[in-house]
């Protein structure tokens, strides 16, 4: 189970060209989808349920077969190739150990399927349970494991016959908190270690933003936007990108003023403000948006975008204190203020200034209605 550990610069991995899927020939789930993915990157599917993600994946996984377009693994168009032959591993959120075999037995069985010798199995079996940090527990079964050891097991089983890929589908979502960020880490980790693909499909931001290399954010059947996570969260393409992505503060206006880097955005709630275009024109209806944590408190006099502000309410989140906002008519406004800069004084009624840095304000389409 060695293999790169860096995505290469080689043709793409998996190619999915012009591919669609309808179920009734009528409503597309899949709208002509153009994906590359590198050999070695782990990509995340991300978006809300209905939006194509897992049907994306299923297809993937030889599960569902595209109604139009090609689907390439290594080069190979796979459209026609049954899941059992694709060489690929799979993950599940619940797990699909076979309940009446050990641990090792669930390790076992897709090396014995594709007929490997008694000594590589064992082998095999071997490195998989040190992987996992299970080597004590080859001879319990599955119900005698913890949720999280269960899904180490399910991982290991997907990576132990040395895949070309491996597709996780929402895997950590029957976790608890802590035990799924801990097996994002670990996952992120045996993928960097051994170098494998992987396609993961989410519908959680923080999960997708911590373990992925690339984010392919899916919406209505189509990807609005795919790049890094930084990119995605700094730099949204579209208002929902950056509605779905993390936090975001909302405000309506209409474009003024175009120039240069920067347009004027008059307001709904009353003040102009200079933000970063994105796809919008002079005149048009956007919405300008900006993170909680970029807004600035107080900002000097000279601040391109200074706006008075009034304190609603505070709320106390331990390393942090969220502070709702209302500016002028606009009620709905948050910033987030690290605990050691936090004045008890901003009670409700505190009229505050607030500053919004045009490279983090940016000025988005305004989907109709």
């Amino acid at each position: 189970m060695a293999g790169e550990t860096n995505a290469s610069t080689d043709a793409p991995h998996v190619r999915f060209i012009g591919v669609q899927k309808t179920y009734d020939g009528a409503s597309l789930i899949v709208r002509d989808l153009n994906l590359d993915i590198r050999r070695g990157e782990f990509l995340t599917l991300l978006g809300p349920s209905g939006s194509g993600k897992t049907t994306t994946l299923m297809m993937l996984a030889g599960f569902e077969t595209p109604t139009s377009g090609e689907i390439l693994l290594g080069g190979q168009v796979i459209n026609r190739v049954p899941p059992h032959r694709r060489n690929i591993g799979m993950v599940f959120q619940n797990y699909a150990l076979f309940p009446h075999m050990t641990v090792a037995d669930n390790l076992r069985f897709p090396l014995r399927v594709r007929k490997l010798s008694a000594d590589e199995i064992e082998a095999r079996v071997r490195r998989a349970l040190a992987m996992i940090r299970l080597e004590e527990y080859a001879k319990r079964y599955p119900q005698q494991l913890s949720g999280g050891q269960q899904q180490r097991v399910a991982l290991a089983r997907a990576l132990v016959f040395d895949p070309q890929l491996v597709l996780m589908d929402e895997p950590l979502g029957a976790l608890d908190k802590n035990l799924r960020e801990q097996m994002q880490l670990e996952i992120k980790h045996l993928q960097r270690t051994l170098g494998v693909t992987v396609v993961f499909v989410t519908h959680d931001q923080g999960e997708a933003l911590t373990m992925s290399d690339r984010i392919a954010v899916f919406h209505q059947g189509a990807i609005q936007q795919i790049d890094t996570p930084e990119r995605i969260y700094e730099h949204p393409v579209n208002s929902f990108v950056a509605n779905f992505i993390g936090e975001n503060n909302v405000l309506p206006g209409i474009v003024r003023r175009m120039e240069g880097g920067t347009c004027e955005v008059e307001l709904d709630c009353g003040p102009r403000v200079l933000a970063h275009p994105g796809p919008v024109g002079m005149g048009d209806r956007t919405l300008v948006c900006i993170r909680p944590e970029r807004v600035v408190l107080d900002p000097p006099e000279g601040h391109p975008n200074r706006l008075g502000a009034t304190v609603r309410e505070t709320i106390y989140l331990g390393d942090q204190v969220r502070i709702c906002l209302a500016i002028g008519e606009q009620q709905e406004f948050v910033i987030k203020v690290p605990i050691s800069r936090f004045d008890p004084g901003w009670s409700v009624g505190t009229t505050l200034h607030v500053g919004l840095d045009p490279n983090h304000l940016h000025a988005l389409d305004a989907p109709a209605g």
